[in-house]
C-alpha cells in the first residue's frame, strides 16, 4: 500500500495520552507522524521522539499556530493527504483508516464527527455540545450546503485542497476556518461518525471557563468575518 499521508499532532503537555495515540496509529499509509510541541513543560517531546515521531518545536502558543507549523513540515514530505489528530487520546487513532477511505472515495475534506458517532458519557462537555450546535448551525445558515455536524479536530484533507484554503488562524478558530473556507470553495466535504472518549488530562479549552469563552468568541467571529470578507472580495486575502 502506498504511503501517502502525514499526520500532524499539536501537543501541549500530553505526556500521558500521547504514547497511547502514537502506538495505535495505523501506519500502513502513513509517511510520517509529526508532533508539534507547542511549548510543553513536560516530557511530551521526548516521548514522541522515542516512539518514532518527527518532533518540531513551535514556541508560540496556539492550536492553529501549531497546526500551521505542522503543515509546513509536512509539505517537505510531499504527501497527498494531511491528517490532524489530537494528542489527548480522546479520538480513536485506529479510525484514521475510515477517514482515508472517504478520501479514496473522492472526498477532499473529511471530518470525524463525534456527534454522529458513539461518544462516551461525559466525553463531550455541555459547553462543547452547545458550542458545536451553535457553530454548525451558523455554518449551515451562513455558508449553505449540507454543512457539518461537528467541528471535531480529527480530520483529513487532500494537500492540494488544504493549500487552496490558505489557512491563517493561529488559535481557537482553526477548525471552523477550515470548514467554512471549504464550503466557500465548494470542496467535496464528507463526515463520518467516529468514537470519542474522555480525554486524558484536563482540556485547555472546554476544561476551563476562560478557555471556553475565548474559543466561543473566536469561532463565532471567524464565521462572521470570513463570510463578510468573501462577500466583498471573493478570496481569502
Amino acid at each position: 500500500m502506498e504511503k501517502d499521508t502525514v499526520i500532524v499532532i499539536p501537543t501541549f503537555n500530553e505526556r500521558q495520552g500521547l504514547p497511547l495515540v502514537l502506538k495505535e496509529i495505523p501506519m500502513e499509509r502513513v509517511l510520517q507522524v509529526i508532533v508539534v510541541d507547542n511549548g510543553s513543560t513536560d516530557s511530551s517531546a521526548q516521548v514522541a521522539a522515542e516512539l518514532g515521531a518527527r518532533v518540531i518545536k513551535e514556541p508560540q502558543k496556539g492550536y492553529g499556530k501549531a497546526c500551521l507549523s505542522g503543515i509546513e513540515e509536512a509539505l517537505t514530505l510531499s504527501p497527498n493527504v494531511i491528517a490532524f489528530l489530537d494528542a489527548d487520546y480522546s479520538d480513536n487513532p485506529a479510525e484514521l483508516t475510515l477517514l482515508l477511505k472517504e478520501i479514496d472515495r473522492g472526498a477532499e475534506l473529511v471530518i470525524g464527527s463525534r456527534t454522529l458517532g458513539l461518544a462516551e458519557v461525559g466525553a463531550l462537555l455541555p459547553q462543547a455540545i452547545f458550542g458545536n450546535w451553535l457553530s454548525t448551525g451558523l455554518l449551515k445558515f451562513l455558508y449553505g450546503g449540507n454543512s457539518f455536524s461537528d467541528l471535531g479536530p480529527f480530520r483529513a484533507i487532500r494537500t492540494k485542497s488544504l493549500l487552496a484554503l490558505r489557512m491563517r488562524d493561529q488559535t481557537f478558530g482553526w477548525t471552523v476556518e477550515m470548514q467554512a473556507k471549504a464550503l466557500l470553495l465548494n470542496l467535496k466535504c464528507s463526515e463520518i461518525s467516529v468514537s470519542y472518549k474522555k480525554r486524558i488530562g484536563v482540556s485547555k479549552i472546554t476544561g476551563t471557563f476562560s478557555g471556553t469563552v475565548k474559543a466561543g468568541v473566536k469561532i463565532l467571529s471567524t464565521l462572521f468575518w470570513l463570510r463578510l470578507k468573501w462577500f466583498f472580495k471573493k478570496d481569502f486575502t
